[in-house]
């Protein structure tokens, strides 16, 4: 295994635990506890983790804005699922707007229409992926374009939307608190995401069960402006207890 392997290997576990044991990760590479020490120091002078007391904690996941292909490769299954889930809930002639996040890539590529449906969006990919539906009218959102997540931001953005009513958003995040709400890791998309939740009769979350927990830099929302989250089955049942007694729907996509 490679030092680029393990520090892989490392960072998707600390995504999914938030924090990992150095003799555990000893097991798991296989590899001396002088190795695991080296790996773990290495990616926190990059700032991806902190190291505390035998262990790492992972401080937020996106706390570096990480690339969109980076993220692609996290909780591929959950993501699928959540995105066959979302699709579902498509109507006929329905117009819907769709942000940006590899969660929303996956409803992307779910969505299977009989019928017309138009869809607005502020993520390049997903415009991409709907490409190959002829009964799709899509509306890219124009802007200044976020490398690291090959979606739109900005006031052009904005302007189209105030212009729309959806039935539906669909909204991926970087993190879901109880208390703080629902985040993003930029500014920017976040003014976003608020003008399209304006726009939309209906506010439906995309997000896999890791994103539990977590806080983004930029807040969106708080959590009772949400009307449903679509997650999988590693959410806590208290959390969704919680969340459903604030009013929010929650499907668990199997």
């Amino acid at each position: 295994m490679t030092k680029e392997q393990r520090h892989e290997i490392i960072m998707e576990t600390l995504i999914r635990q938030g924090s990992v044991l150095v003799s555990d990760l000893v097991e798991m590479l296989e590899v001396s506890a002088v190795t695991v020490r080296k790996d773990l120091t290495e990616l926190e002078r990059g700032d991806r983790l902190y190291r505390s007391h035998g262990k790492a904690v992972l401080i937020n996941p996106y706390i570096n804005n990480r690339s969109v292909n980076e993220k692609e490769k996290l909780a591929t299954d959950e993501k699928h699922a959540i995105g066959r889930e979302a699709a579902r809930l498509i109507t006929r002639d329905d117009s819907i707007v769709i942000a940006s996040g590899t969660t929303v890539h996956a409803l992307a590529r779910n969505i299977q229409p009989l019928h017309k449906l138009t869809v607005v969006s502020a993520s390049l990919a997903v415009s991409n992926i709907l490409t190959q539906h002829e009964n799709i009218d899509i509306i890219q959102l124009g802007g200044m374009l976020r490398h690291s997540s090959l979606s739109v931001v900005g006031e052009y953005a904005s302007r189209i939307l105030e212009q729309c009513s959806f039935s539906k958003l669909y909204l991926g995040v970087d993190g879901i608190d109880m208390e703080y709400g629902i985040t993003t890791t930029e500014m920017r998309e976040a003014g976003l995401n608020q003008k399209m939740m304006a726009a939309a009769q209906k506010t439906i979350v995309l997000a896999d069960s890791s994103k539990f927990g977590r806080r983004g830099f930029a807040k969106i929302a708080d959590l009772d402006a949400v009307d449903m989250i679509i997650t999988d089955g590693g959410v806590s049942p208290k959390i969704v207890t919680r969340l459903e007694d604030l009013g929010v729907e929650v499907i668990i996509a199997k």
